[in-house]
């Protein structure tokens, strides 16, 4: 397993969201990850028990694996103030939640609109593939918060987290 497995998993759960079909080459593209790696970590994702044989996202197996094991396996990282995309407790859409004095939490990018202090994204590709894509946003914010966040925040961010997967596909 690997963090692209991640992003991989979460964008086709995004695109089931959203209705939309895809292919392995729209998924290279959509993701900043080269179309060798995109058909490697669906095999990886199939092997984990996150894709079925008709790479189908495994909801419960994916959602277990989010709410118990990510944090431990791709810990939080954080660096230097540098220039960003609102992650964690201060995205746009949590924000409102939860204050702080602190700088907030950024995924580097220079074309990033706020200061605050690195929070290194799960994948080096993230800032760009959340770009067009707010529900792949959302679950990478999610997670950042339970592989970061305060007990209150994890448990907001726990509650969020299956209710954006839940509403993916029917049990």
């Amino acid at each position: 397993m690997k963090a692209q497995d991640i992003l991989v998993v979460l964008k086709l759960l995004s695109k089931l969201i959203a209705n939309q079909s895809w292919n392995q080459r729209e998924l290279a593209d959509e993701l900043g990850i080269s179309v060798g790696e995109i058909n490697a970590s669906l095999k990886r994702n199939q092997k984990s028990g996150f894709l079925d044989a008709e790479l189908i996202p495994v909801k419960y197996a994916i959602k277990e694996f989010l709410l118990h094991g990510f944090k431990y396996c791709f810990p939080a990282e954080l660096g230097q103030p540098t220039r960003g995309i609102k992650t964690a407790y201060a995205a746009p859409f949590i924000a409102e939640q939860f204050t702080s004095q602190e700088l907030p939490p950024v995924w580097p990018d220079p074309d990033g609109d706020e200061r605050g202090i690195e929070f290194k994204a799960l994948y080096k590709s993230v800032p760009f593939a959340i770009k067009k894509d707010q529900q792949l946003y959302r679950f990478l914010v999610l997670l950042d918060i339970l592989r970061s966040g305060r007990k209150r925040e994890i448990n907001f961010a726990e509650d969020m987290l299956k209710n954006e997967i839940e509403q993916t596909l029917n049990e």
